[in-house]
């Protein structure tokens, strides 16, 4: 058991004090996710110095140039999760209770209007929590340190990046920066895209980041896997996206439930999606060639997320359905692989709960998201779920197969019922409650697992 010695949230309450008024919230900048793409230049300006510790958002370096500055913020979220049976039961992982906590300090550094270098450490726990895996703890690391190049010409804008940094695509539904579990996923990676106002062209070469918790500043480059991609987006009818890339995944030593080996995954990917008239929609499929060991790659997978808002009704519901689904392999001993591979995929596009992972899979889940209040949304759905072939297991994230269950069994895996909320206090503090409750079908029941509940209640403080 680890003791909690770690930050809380009580010596950040005094930060919050005074909000941004309502004429300024469109001009200073918004908290991200990605605290990298943040730009605090406008506090150039002494009249949107408002909030407490302004001063340190932006700290001019250069009396003659005023992109030449230093940016401070720091991000903390602390998480308690109760899980009845992690991933299900089948290993006798019954009930656990626990706090994890993430807690990032970071410095922004403008060179200039062209040069920048980027850097973030964190240190991030799991307090009282049975089993710790990779995605659990992580503690005083360099999490991102990067150098930026950027420079706008009459035809485009050209941005690159080399060194320790994250990327998401999408729906992150398989190129994820993995904002889910406690520790988040980087590539130590060279970018470099070309921006016009209708056009963006990418390409990445990287290895993830390998995290490992012996010591403080233990993480390096993953030396046995690589992820390269060539990407483009076009905006089209407006402000549809429709994207596409081709991507290269390789990784040693890869093990499937019909393969082991040195695995080559060819990735070719295309999305669109939008809004109009009160429908949004998104829309992806992939396909997967190559090759682990001496057997052939044949796997895809498709998935959407659509749906309607009458913002004309009392808290504007949306009426959603996502579809998903992704290959499994359909006969052991063929010489064919068929099991998909989500790469690095989110960690809640489904739920939080982790149960269900993005392979061998056909899902449908319908759901209705409603605002009460402008800061706070609600969302219920059923989520059902089938195997896309019997031969290969029931997986759970990231792409874990439960024991037992390959070959036996019906195509049924079971269905679940989510309940979230979100709210926003402020533009630094949010809340977030999310409970998850999955009813397995007989074929995880036969292989030893339970019912299974899941609770997360969360608080994320940013500045």
């Amino acid at each position: 058991m680890t003791r909690r010695t770690g930050w809380g949230l009580a010596v950040l309450w005094p930060l919050l004090a005074g909000s941004v008024h309502a004429d300024e919230q469109a001009t200073r900048p918004a908290i991200k996710a990605n605290r990298w793409q943040e730009d605090w230049s406008v506090l150039q300006d002494p009249a949107l110095r408002t909030q407490p510790l302004d001063s340190l958002k932006y700290i001019p370096l250069s009396s003659a140039d005023p992109l030449t500055y230093l940016s401070l913020g720091a991000t903390l979220r602390e998480r308690f999760e109760m899980n009845d049976a992690s991933g299900f039961g089948v290993r006798n992982v019954k009930r656990d209770r626990y706090l994890i906590q993430r807690f990032q300090v970071h410095a922004d550094l403008h060179l200039n209007e062209n040069w920048r270098v980027f850097t973030q450490l964190e240190d991030v726990r799991a307090y009282d929590k049975t089993t710790i895996g990779g995605a659990d703890q992580n503690r005083v690391d360099l999490r991102l340190a990067f150098a930026e190049y950027v420079n706008t010409f009459s035809s485009g804008t050209l941005k690159a990046r080399v060194g320790r940094q994250d990327f998401a695509f999408d729906l992150q539904r398989f190129i994820s920066s993995r904002d889910g579990p406690n520790v988040r996923q980087s590539f130590d990676a060279l970018w470099a895209d070309w921006e016009t106002s209708n056009w963006r062209f990418i390409g990445i070469a990287s290895q993830p980041v390998q995290y490992q918790d012996g010591r403080h500043f233990d993480d390096k480059s993953n030396s046995d896997a690589r992820f390269h991609m060539v990407r483009v987006e076009r905006l089209v009818g407006g402000k549809n996206e429709l994207s596409a890339y081709y991507g290269v995944y390789e990784r040693s030593a890869a093990h499937y439930l019909d393969a082991d080996g040195d695995e080559t995954r060819h990735l070719i990917d295309a999305r669109l999606g939008g809004a109009a008239m009160g429908f949004d929609w998104d829309i992806e499929a992939m396909l997967q060639s190559g090759s682990v060991g001496n057997k052939d790659i044949r796997a895809w997978a498709g998935g959407s997320r659509t749906g309607y808002t009458f913002d004309s009704l009392a808290w504007k519901p949306r009426v959603g359905l996502q579809l998903d689904i992704a290959s499994g392999d359909r006969k052991t001993g063929d010489g064919t692989v068929g099991t998909f591979n989500p790469l690095f995929p989110n960690g809640y596009y489904f739920s939080l709960a982790g149960y269900t992972g993005y392979s061998n899979l056909i899902h449908v889940k319908p759901s209705i998201t409603v605002k009460p209040i402008d800061k706070l949304s609600v969302q219920t759905a059923i989520g059902l779920l089938w195997r896309q072939t019997i031969s290969d297991a029931v997986y759970t994230q990231p792409n874990l197969p439960v024991a037992g269950t390959a070959g036996r069994g019906d195509r049924w895996t079971g269905a679940y019922a989510q309940l979230r909320t979100d709210y926003v206090f402020s533009p630094n503090l949010t809340g977030a409650v999310e409970a998850v409750h999955y009813d397995v079908g007989q074929t995880l029941r036969g292989a030893g697992g339970d019912d299974s509940n899941y609770l997360g209640v969360e608080l994320k403080f940013s500045w």
